[in-house]
């Protein structure tokens, strides 16, 4: 059975060096390995040649790979890498907190508990009266990381800050671009894998499986919330809602996507016409292209209805087999404004496609209760904030990030002695212990009245109501400003 560790190093392995390959590939193939029991480097270099031609047909390359993780193995398993600035000087001449991180965690247990944050403040008169000065990009960090814990609550704080480090980076390329700062730098690679969203942002994750972080016991009680939070899920799901996408519209042709659960062929077709039944607005649009794909014993029965938009239900349904999705209908309706799109039109019904079957993967758990990294695609992403060896948002990153972020409002003529670095610090982590509490409260008040896709929804607009204000356009940018906690309390559900 392949660990973590593993697989890992394996990834690494094919990722670097004269193996290098892209990351997609380098999954892939490692999934073709596990076929043949190759779950790991030292499996791979004691196979024959014969073996591993099986998944590798060219011989050449099947070589290489077996000299590679021979030499890897000689060579002690490890690879030197410059440490991070942040961590090259001496403990003595670094600054002293509970949560600074000293050595480099070798169990999941050891790595969680090294990334311990301040706890949530339960003094609500304390948050309330308490203001902080930061800038936007961390605030979205601690929204996520603290929404994260109520959305998919089976994730570990090193999952939770990955995968909050990614909407971060994802809203701030998203702005960079809008505001011209610099052009778009998503990579091709962004379309493939499974996605979640979070806060209104498609997060690309990668599966951690078989990471155990806990203790037997907490591991079982753990397992007993988890069964109960997948019936609250099913139960959730039940009723077969229709899940939507934000409208685009290009050159003044619209498009809308709606996807739901389906079981059969009979109901994929009543789905369908209940739709547009229910819709008169779809029954006046120029296209209701649909497909879908339904499982019976090991086989996929599927289907696709072009509705005038010649293969337009065939990319639909490509788009399902690529995110290898059954038992789901997905229908995109377009309105055409009288100029023609050419191929354009196929991005924009892929775009609105993921984003309301992105929110299946969320709440259907078809990613399991395995613990996620988010997986970064920019090129151009501060280098410090991923991983050497995968294109992962690193944890640690992320916590320095939020431990350095906040601190409190400069009052002007304060003639009261300048406070030492250690007091600083220790204010900051004081701060972003009650702003936690802060969004804890908030989360919680809403956490029995609305679902996990209707709570992560309401996130972002949450967030856009208290966030610091700073100067419009590119003036504005990386700007702080104050933030009262306040006005979080402020947005809990009346009565609480």
């Amino acid at each position: 059975m392949a660990t973590e560790k593993d697989v890992q190093d394996l990834l690494r392995l094919l990722t670097t060096g004269r193996n290098k390959s892209t990351m997609m590939g380098a999954i892939t193939l490692v999934k073709s390995l596990k076929s043949v029991n190759l779950h790991s480097i030292c499996a791979i270099a004691s196979t024959n040649l014969a073996t591993l031609k099986n998944v590798i047909s060219d011989e050449k390359t099947a070589k290489s790979l077996i000299a590679s993780c021979k030499t890897h193995i000689k060579a002690g398993g490890s690879t030197t890498l410059k440490r991070e600035a942040d961590f090259a000087s001496p403990a003595s001449k670094r600054r002293k907190s509970s949560y600074e991180i000293l050595d480099q965690p070798q169990t999941p247990a050891e790595l969680e508990a090294s990334l311990s944050l301040p706890q949530p403040s339960v003094d609500e008169e304390a948050i309330s009266k308490s203001v902080i000065y930061t800038n936007r990009a961390p605030l979205v960090l601690a929204f996520a990381v603290q929404l994260i814990k109520y959305t998919m609550p089976s994730q570990p704080l090193s999952s939770r800050l990955s995968l909050g480090q990614a909407v971060v980076s994802l809203n701030a390329n998203s702005k960079a671009v809008s505001l011209g700062i610099k052009n778009s730098s998503i990579s091709p690679q962004s379309s493939w894998g499974p996605k979640i969203k979070i806060m209104g942002r498609e997060v690309s994750v990668l599966k951690r499986g078989g990471y155990d972080w806990k203790s037997d016991e907490s591991h079982t009680e753990s397992q007993t919330d988890h069964k109960e939070l997948d019936n609250v899920k099913r139960n959730e799901y039940s009723d077969n809602t229709w899940k939507v996408s934000e409208s685009i519209t290009s050159k003044k042709s619209t498009f809308i996507a709606r996807s739901r659960r389906i079981s059969s062929l009979s109901d994929a077709k009543a789905s369908y016409q209940q739709l547009l039944l229910e819709n008169p607005s779809l029954r006046e649009a120029s296209h209701n292209i649909s497909a879908w794909r339904v499982r019976v014993g090991k086989n996929i029965i599927e289907d696709f209805n072009d509705d005038g938009e010649t293969n337009g239900g065939q990319h639909l349904l490509h788009i399902l087999r690529e995110k290898n999705l059954d038992g789901v209908l997905l229908v995109v309706t377009r309105w055409y404004g009288g100029v023609l799109l050419g191929p354009d039109r196929w991005r924009l019904m892929s775009e609105v496609s993921r984003d309301c079957l992105s929110q299946h993967l969320q709440i259907l758990g078809s990613i399991g209760q395995d613990a996620l990294w988010g997986i970064n695609h920019q090129d151009d992403i501060d280098s410090s904030f991923i991983d050497r060896a995968m294109p992962i948002f690193k944890p640690e990153r992320a916590r320095s990030y939020l431990l350095n972020s906040f601190a409190s409002p400069i009052i002007s003529g304060n003639l009261k002695k300048k406070k030492s670095l250690a007091e600083v610090n220790l204010e900051k982590e004081e701060n972003l212990s009650l702003l936690f509490g802060a969004l804890d409260l908030l989360f919680a008040s809403w956490l029995n009245h609305l679902t996990s896709d209707e709570l992560d929804h309401r996130a972002w607009a949450w967030y856009v109501r208290v966030r610091p204000s700073v100067e419009g356009g590119v003036a504005g940018w990386g700007g702080k400003g104050e933030v009262k906690l306040s006005d979080i309390l402020s947005l809990r559900r009346k009565g609480q």
